[in-house]
């Protein structure tokens, strides 16, 4: 088992910045970061292997949002610029995905994994 405990949500205009964090209970081989807005279904933000030689992220966030993994912690960090109102939602770390070679996008997809955290509310409004 895997407990994954997330921090760093809130309240920001748009146009701002936020870094969400999640630290895992042990070493995992891949960690990610899903949302969910109301209404809508959960889809994958951003997801990284432990080495950081793998990434994965979503086309609405690429250029805005950058996933890293600090591995002495058990770590992974989602750093949000420049922050849109339609990027409010629920935040989940999830974590023991694998990646897989997507050879019609030439670029990696991340499956996802059976450990989630409880989830952090981002809020982007002013």
């Amino acid at each position: 088992q895997v407990q994954l405990v997330e921090s760093g949500g809130g309240l920001v205009q748009p146009g701002g910045s936020l870094r969400l964090s999640c630290e895992a209970s042990r070493s995992i081989n891949a960690m990610g970061w899903y949302r969910q807005a109301p209404g809508k279904q959960r889809e994958l933000v951003a997801a990284v292997n432990r080495g950081g030689s793998r990434t994965s992220y979503a086309d609405s966030v690429k250029g805005r949002v950058t996933i890293s993994t600090d591995n002495a912690k058990n770590t992974v960090y989602l750093q949000m610029n420049s922050l849109k109102p339609e990027d409010t939602a629920v935040y989940y770390c999830n974590a023991g995905g694998d990646f897989v070679y997507m050879w019609s996008r030439g670029s990696y997809n991340y499956t996802g994994g059976p450990y989630w955290g409880q989830g952090t509310q981002v809020t982007v409004s002013s």
